[in-house]
């Protein structure tokens, strides 16, 4: 049996393993009140690296657009460290941040559990959490919050687990809200390495496999 190591995060509450995965049960949640629920890490899938130097890179304004909030939102965000551009940083006079894919996925959650009542701090918490997972493990996520704690869900019996145990009365699936950021991104401009790129032609995948191939 693992050893668990308690993490305190100010009233929040995390067990992670001696192999650093995460392995807090549904039932620890009831006891506990824990803010944050997660599924163990798969060993095969560690989280996602991108490559930022064909990762295509998208301006605050357009941001604000596909993620739905405003431009004050997205620089107070920036400016306390709770979503940061992963690709560019505004760094003098002139410079504009540029935010990738998952940035603005994230953008757009922790603005739907803003309208839900969720305190910063726990969405901070499940930021953390949210940028340490990998592509098909985000696709498959809800996240469920009874407009005070976040718990993260990886299947529908935990789902049901949470309802049934009276914590979870508002839900986002990460995986829909992806393709929901995919449409909106896919007429918006971008830029890659300075140079813009745009429209219907945003097919990420396609733009790096051209520039790695080339």
């Amino acid at each position: 049996m693992e050893s668990t190591q308690k993490i305190s995060q100010g009233s929040l509450g995390v067990s992670t393993s001696s192999r650093g995965f995460v392995r807090v049960g549904i039932g620890y949640l009831r006891r506990r009140g824990v803010a944050f629920a997660l599924t163990p890490l798969r060993e095969s899938e560690p989280p996602l690296v991108t490559d930022q130097e064909f990762e295509i890179g998208y301006r605050g304004a357009t941001a604000c657009s596909a993620a739905g909030i405003s431009y004050r939102q997205l620089d107070y965000w920036a400016r306390t460290g709770l979503v940061e551009p992963s690709i560019r940083t505004a760094t003098g006079s002139g410079s504009a941040r540029l935010y990738g894919f998952r940035d603005i996925l994230v953008l757009k959650i922790v603005k739907r559990l803003l309208d839900a009542g969720v305190s910063l701090q726990n969405i901070r918490t499940a930021v953390d959490h949210l940028r340490s997972r990998g592509v098909t493990e985000l696709e498959r996520i809800t996240l469920m919050s009874d407009g005070a704690s976040i718990y993260e869900c990886a299947s529908p019996d935990e789902i049901i687990d949470l309802l049934a145990g009276g914590q979870g009365v508002f839900g986002i699936a990460v995986g829909k809200v992806w393709h929901e950021v995919e449409g909106s991104l896919a007429t918006l401009q971008g830029e890659v390495n300075g140079e813009t790129v745009g429209g219907e032609n945003n097919d990420e995948l396609s733009l790096r496999r051209k520039a790695k191939g080339a």
